[in-house]
This record gives structure tokens, C-alpha cells and sequence, in this order.
């Protein structure tokens, strides 16, 4: 399987046969319905700032693992919350989790499905030649995008495989090929690698 290499114009490209087109496809495809679809496009007389106050998101954690996984709280409140004011700590942090939630997941839902969206685009314009193999070029947004999609594919699968540590998916390699988690265990490692070759080629 090949990895992403720098372009001498700048960008990153890669070679992908009709499986890993196929694979990667359909991984992008399904985050896009674990995202879910977007919110409706204001009309065009609204006025800008009610639309700003009017688009509040949620301002509880989803209750899907994955998603879970993909839009955090973004204060913890800590492993240790046994005394009064410990409680009192962690309740302060759960509303301005909640109120930051509010203001910016449906920003950052958005953001997650058009780095999917991307990565669908641009996979639909490939057509394998000559070996089999066709080569994906990512210049502009598109290397930020795909990071980002790859990036949020990998905590999907992490999410689904209970992997919260990077030592866990080394002893996930080393699963029977028996084992139902082997395929997505195989794709988890392998989405980590494009990671890390597209990210040393910016």
C-alpha cells in the first residue's frame, strides 16, 4: 500500500489501486452519515446576525461513542470528583462545556463533513490506469482537508474498537485473522499511516 509523497509544485500525492479507492470511499461515506446532514442554508433576505444568534447547536455530548469521540467536551472535569468542592469544579466545568458546545459544534460538524465531502470528491474523479493504480494529487485546501478526514476516520474507528491508548492498536495487530475486529483494526493502522506520510509532506 503506497503513502503520500511531496510534490515538487507543492501538495502531495498518492498512489491508490481500486480496493484502497473503494476502502477509502466508503469510510468517508460512512462518516458522513455518522455526522449526519447539515443545517438548511438561510434564506437569502435573512439578516446575518439574527442567523449567527439563531443557529445554536446542542449543549449535551453525543450519545454515540464515535461522536462522542469526534466532538469532545471541551473542559474535563478531571478523574477525582469525590468532595464538595471537587463536585462543585465539575459542575462549573460541565455548563461551560455545555455552553461552548452550543456555540460551536454545529461549526465544527460542518467542518468535519466537508473534509469528508473532499475526500468522496476527490476520490470520484480517479480512474485506475495502466498497473491499476491511480494517482491522487491534493494541492490548495485538499491536504488540510484529507488530514482532517483522516484524522477523524481513525477516532471513528478507534471509538468502535474501544482503542483509547496508541499501545492498544499494537495488540490489536496482533489479532487472529479469525478475530471480526481484524478488518477494521487493519484500516484503523493503515489510515494512521497515510496520517503520518501526509503529514511529513507538509
Amino acid at each position: 500500500m503506497g503513502t503520500f509523497e511531496s510534490r515538487e509544485s507543492g501538495g502531495a500525492a498518492i498512489a491508490l489501486d481500486d480496493i484502497e479507492i473503494s476502502i477509502l470511499r466508503s469510510l468517508a461515506v460512512q462518516l458522513l452519515e455518522l455526522i449526519g446532514p447539515g443545517e438548511p442554508e438561510p434564506a437569502a433576505d435573512a439578516d446575518p446576525l439574527a442567523v449567527l444568534f439563531a443557529s445554536d447547536g446542542p449543549t449535551e455530548p453525543p450519545a454515540d461513542p464515535a461522536l462522542a469521540r469526534l466532538f469532545p467536551d471541551a473542559y474535563g472535569a478531571g478523574p477525582d470528583a469525590r468532595d464538595d468542592l471537587r463536585r462543585a469544579e465539575a459542575e462549573e466545568l460541565k455548563a461551560r462545556s455545555a455552553e461552548f458546545r452550543r456555540f460551536t459544534e454545529n461549526d465544527l460538524r460542518t467542518r468535519k463533513r466537508e473534509d469528508a465531502l473532499a475526500v468522496v470528491h476527490s476520490l470520484n474523479d480517479l480512474a485506475p490506469v495502466g498497473d491499476g493504480a491511480a494517482v491522487l494529487e491534493l494541492t490548495g485546501e485538499l491536504p488540510l482537508r484529507w488530514l482532517g478526514a483522516l484524522n477523524d476516520l481513525r477516532l471513528t474507528i478507534a471509538a468502535r474498537l474501544e482503542i483509547t491508548e496508541d499501545d492498544e492498536s499494537a495488540a490489536l495487530f496482533r489479532l487472529p485473522d479469525d478475530d471480526p475486529r481484524k478488518p477494521m483494526v487493519m484500516a484503523y493502522l493503515w489510515l494512521g499511516g497515510l496520517q503520518e506520510s501526509l503529514i511529513e509532506t507538509l
